[in-house]
């Protein structure tokens, strides 16, 4: 076989580090750019936060006088349409908002205005706001008690919160190392999760340590608040509260019969059996019933370290202006960078005896600097056509929301469909309804009888409309709910409904029933 050369032309897509940090910026959420952009700070000295309104998403004239290797193909090999105008979302907003509501100058909506309730505005003006405030934040006035500063409090632990009790005791030292060795074993909801024998096997023998020892430790720790902690299972947590009820509580010897031999009767909601055993009435029945259900199945919980609240920091704001739905970005989550001046002074008037390394890192400032842009710009891009289509659902909630896929906003934008998939994920828009992930407004649809489509959120919204309105004593049945949505032209399979209930964490109808 003869050897020989050959000349090939093709093209190919190469992913420059430009695109590539702007393919992994789009996707971050709020939080993950933070911390993203933190590492940045420290190792790159020629890129920093602005601390004022000024220079936010700006490079001086200094550094911008420097001059960018990129190529424009590299530049628009992300998206063409994200490319195009990377200016100030806000303002063009505002400007193309001028244009559509025929406004003067003078009379244009703040589109950066914050939702603030009447009751809030008109305290501000009841107690006043005389005080200034210097650039650091702190009032003027000289009194230190004004300045206030948060303080984290303690929580508590549920071992903590035993132990302290058990020492009002006075215990002897062998009882306290028993019952602290039972509280090792007290999950975060009470519960004593290894068996009295499984502990007593583990323990070495030269202890001596009885069965008998074990189990009055645990009678001393049921005896503590919260009433049910140290139960083996629901059914002797129930049957502890209920014992420490008054005996004169009405209701109570029935709560407790159930409770102690008919516990998965009443799980089933079988009434009927149940009343038979139990020799009562429905009347009767439903107060142990209700009496049973005023316990605290988890009485840990309180105590729990994953009780914490979780706050998400919504990257886009939608408000109704003069009729229309306008959606702006979240200044709060706009990082604020730009060039650091006295690193561009000295790369300017010594370019040719600058090192590579600052170079380098002049250019990579600058690519954060418009990737950052590129990114919030794409949001709000994807953020305002979602709105349009989905207007109906921010006038009338869940059951007026539309069918859409990625798709549909891809080429309306001119993106790919991976772009607005990155958009959506893990970011959130704050309406008047509440917060809402990007991703929330997309779904499936429907087929109706007359031709058209029903987005699967809004089926969802009228099952659990139809269950919120349904007879509790005779729940609908997912055949019953088939029916009645396809009396309203809406075509659903009975599997169909049965997911959508489950997904809303509706259980099926024999256990919604009752008395």
């Amino acid at each position: 076989m003869k050897q020989n050369l050959q000349l090939r032309i093709s093209q190919n897509l190469a992913l420059t580090p430009q695109l590539q940090q702007s393919i992994r910026l789009l996707q971050l959420s709020t939080l993950e750019l933070t911390q993203e952009l933190e590492a940045i700070l420290q190792e790159n000295p020629l890129l920093e936060m602005a601390d004022g309104e000024e220079g936010e998403f700006e490079e001086t004239s200094a550094a911008s006088e420097i001059s960018t290797p990129a190529s424009a193909e590299e530049a628009s090999s992300f998206d063409v349409a994200t490319q195009k105008d990377i200016t100030a979302p806000s303002e063009t907003l505002r400007e193309e908002l001028h244009d559509e509501l025929g406004g003067v100058e003078g009379e244009q909506p703040n589109l950066n205005e914050e939702f603030s309730p009447p009751e809030f505005e008109d305290s501000y003006e009841e107690f006043g706001s005389t005080s200034s405030w210097d650039e650091s934040g702190r009032s003027n006035h000289d009194d230190d008690d004004s300045d206030f500063t948060r303080q984290d409090t303690h929580s508590i632990s549920l071992r903590e919160h035993l132990i302290d009790q058990m020492q009002l005791a006075h215990l002897s030292q062998r009882d306290m190392s028993l019952v602290k060795l039972l509280l090792d074993s007290i999950n975060d909801d009470g519960y004593l999760e290894l068996d009295l024998q499984e502990i007593s096997e583990q323990l070495p023998p030269e202890l001596e340590v009885e069965l008998l020892e074990l189990e009055t430790a645990l009678k001393l720790i049921q005896n503590l608040d919260p009433i049910g902690v140290g139960a083996r299972d629901l059914r002797e947590c129930l049957l502890i509260q209920l014992q420490r009820l008054d005996t004169e509580t009405l209701f109570r010897v029935q709560a407790m019969n159930i409770v102690k031999d008919h516990l998965a009767l009443l799980a089933n909601k079988d009434f009927v059996k149940l009343r038979k055993v139990l020799a009562c009435d429905e009347q009767t029945l439903k107060g142990a019933q209700q009496l049973i259900r005023q316990q605290n199945p988890k009485p840990g919980s309180a105590f729990s370290s994953f009780s914490h609240d979780h706050f998400i920091q919504h990257d886009v704001v939608v408000k109704k202006i003069k009729g229309i739905w306008i959606a702006t970005l979240n200044d709060g989550a706009i990082p604020k960078l730009r060039i650091n001046q006295m690193y561009a002074d000295i790369l300017k008037r010594n370019r040719e005896n600058s090192g590579q390394y600052l170079q380098s890192q002049m250019q990579e400032a600058k690519w954060m600097i418009k990737n950052i842009q590129q990114r919030f710009s794409t949001i709000l891009r994807v953020s305002q056509a979602i709105v349009d289509r989905q207007r109906n659902f921010f006038e009338h909630g869940d059951i007026a929301m539309r069918p859409l896929v990625l798709r549909e906003i891809a080429e309306e934008l001119d993106l790919h469909e991976s772009t607005v998939s990155r958009v959506t994920t893990h970011k959130y828009m704050l309406t008047p309804r509440g917060v809402y992930e990007l991703k929330y407004f997309f779904g499936s649809s429907v087929a109706t009888d007359a031709g058209g489509s029903c987005s699967a959120t809004a089926i969802r919204a009228l099952i659990k409309q139809m269950v919120a309105e349904e007879n509790p004593k005779k729940p609908l049945s997912d055949n019953q709910i088939t029916d009645t949505l396809a009396q309203q032209g809406i075509v659903v399979a009975r599997r169909t409904i049965a997911k959508y209930r489950e997904s809303l964490s509706i259980p099926p109808a024999n256990l919604r029933k009752s008395l």
